[in-house]
């Protein structure tokens, strides 16, 4: 578990920073969030292509490897759609329900063990997301895209695990950006921006982050349990408060401070356990 925790360090502190390339170029570039998400499983597909271990094809054949990466493109989809608008502290937030989501699906499918205390942690983490949501009439309803994205990443966390014996992380993550991008490929060749530098330096910023925290997080998954493991996608929430502060000039408010410091408080205790 100790090497797992700088492995997914790097591996949160990358994935926001590729969505806030991608809230650059949806918020202030008018680029299609269907064009960023088709975009970064395009460019991962072409980067890991010469670094593909031989028989990754074989994958293919499988349909949970289907299902893996069908969530992964819709959760993709869902936070680059929230974050048009979202602040990217308050957007992460919301879409930690995926830690919460791939915790349950682990004890119910997996079989895997817990204990009272890191389920009660898992609720009081559930409780800062309501903080940061905070549902009611006058709920932002595109935080609700956010919500949205992490359910479907927390299916992708989980089904990761499920899956980490079928092959290499470098195969698996090889798979899940290839059937991502084949079957978002005409979503993002109908709405292809007009081309710029900074546009295309976006676009490939974005596609390197995640690929590469994606990537890292399946080599994390090989070592630990995905119990053990889903509170340390927690980390993701420190670099998305500062790159809203640095980037954006977003800081979060009162409630979802709070949702903050009970999200990260429950996760890291959580992740402290035996």
């Amino acid at each position: 578990m100790q090497r797992a925790i700088p492995i997914m360090f790097i591996a949160m502190s990358l994935i926001p920073g590729g969505d806030s390339a991608g809230k650059l170029l949806t918020s202030g570039m008018g680029v299609s969030p269907l064009f960023v998400a088709w975009s970064r499983f395009a460019i991962g597909t072409a980067l890991l292509l010469p670094f593909l271990p031989a028989g990754s094809g074989a994958l293919l054949r499988n349909w949970r490897i289907w299902v893996r990466a069908v969530s992964l493109a819709l959760g993709i989809t869902c936070i680059q759609t929230a974050l048009q608008t979202v602040d990217v502290a308050t957007a992460f937030a919301a879409f930690f329900i995926g830690p919460i989501i791939s915790y349950v699906l682990a004890v119910v499918f997996l079989r895997e063990a817990v204990t009272p205390l890191r389920s009660a942690l898992t609720v009081l983490g559930f409780c800062g997301v309501l903080l940061v949501v905070r549902p009611g009439s006058d709920t932002n309803l595109d935080v609700l895209w956010a919500v949205a994205a992490g359910t479907f990443y927390g299916t992708f966390l989980t089904m990761s695990r499920w899956l980490s014996a079928l092959g290499s992380p470098m195969a698996l993550t090889f798979t899940q950006l290839l059937i991502a991008g084949f079957l978002m490929l005409p979503l993002g060749l109908l709405h292809l921006p007009a081309f710029s530098l900074p546009v295309a330096g976006l676009t490939v910023a974005s596609a390197l982050c995640s690929m590469l925290g994606n990537l890292l997080l399946l080599y994390a998954y090989r070592i630990s349990p995905a119990t053990r493991i889903a509170p340390l996608v927690y980390f993701q929430l420190i670099a998305a408060v500062a790159l809203g502060w640095i980037l954006f000039g977003d800081l979060p408010d009162v409630f979802t401070w709070m949702g903050l410091a009970l999200i990260i408080g429950a996760g890291l205790t959580s992740a402290r356990l035996r």
